[in-house]
């Protein structure tokens, strides 16, 4: 999951910047971890240690609170309620990462994705986002081909996956739905030929820069299983000690970078 929080460190700065090129600085002083990274990691904790998905959530929002939570999140999160606000937001995709690279077949990927939205995304579109980005994940570590990705994301969740880059990147703009910004990112990944390449081209989109990184690193991690040295360790290097602690445990217990 480490790709997913590199992703969103290295699209943080440019989330209010419309960039819409792929040629921009990966770190810079000000880049930082941001609600994306906290809640993967909340994820990876609840995973790790059974832990209530709910809850943790909460308890994660309330010791990040100035981590860029979305308005309705975070008033969620302050609340008492356990209650779902049946939310279409791209928190449940952004979020997802280590379902996908902890479970062993599509079938229990999907129904873990499901629980770790419905607690707050419990929209069909908010389910349909974290399910299509963990789907993708799992495809891809499974070592099934670009193509096949595709088709099976866009027979079961029908994203159109065919449109390109180029097509999308003139007119698009911030959008915080899974739909509006789940099948952009995984069109970013279909489009690219390393990991870089797939951040580059999902902050070059110009929208919700930091969670389209995001998402498109995660699956980016899964399909080419590298990174470079040096994102990793820019990555960590910006966690604090709690969340790296996950970070690792999580990777060890995963097998992953």
């Amino acid at each position: 999951m480490i790709g997913a929080i590199a992703g969103d460190i290295i699209g943080s700065v440019y989330e209010s910047y419309c960039l819409k090129t792929t040629e921009f600085a990966l770190f810079t002083a000000n880049s930082t971890f941001t609600d994306d990274t906290v809640l993967t990691v909340a994820v990876a904790d609840c995973i790790l240690n059974g832990k209530d998905y709910a809850t943790t959530f909460k308890q994660y929002a309330r010791k990040y609170p100035y981590a860029g939570f979305g308005g309705m999140f975070f008033k969620w999160a302050k609340s008492d309620s356990l209650e779902p606000y049946n939310s279409f937001g791209n928190g449940s995709a952004m979020r997802v990462s280590p379902v996908g690279f902890a479970f062993d077949t599509v079938e229990e990927v999907l129904a873990e994705a499901k629980r770790s939205a419905e607690v707050t995304h419990n929209h069909p579109e908010g389910i349909k986002g974290a399910q299509a980005v963990a789907a993708a994940i799992i495809l891809a570590r499974k070592k099934e081909s670009k193509s096949k990705i595709k088709d099976f994301l866009e027979k079961d969740f029908g994203y159109n996956l065919s449109r390109t880059l180029a097509e999308i990147r003139p007119h698009y703009y911030f959008d915080e739905t899974c739909q509006g910004s789940v099948p952009q990112a995984i069109i970013a990944f279909l489009e690219s030929d390393s990991f870089e390449d797939a951040v580059r081209k999902a902050v070059s989109l110009g929208g919700d820069s930091d969670t389209l990184a995001c998402m498109t690193g995660g699956v980016a991690q899964a399909y080419y299983r590298t990174i470079p040295d040096y994102i990793i360790k820019e990555a960590k290097n910006r966690l604090d000690p709690e969340l790296l602690k996950v970070v690792e445990q999580f990777n060890i217990r995963y097998c992953l970078l």
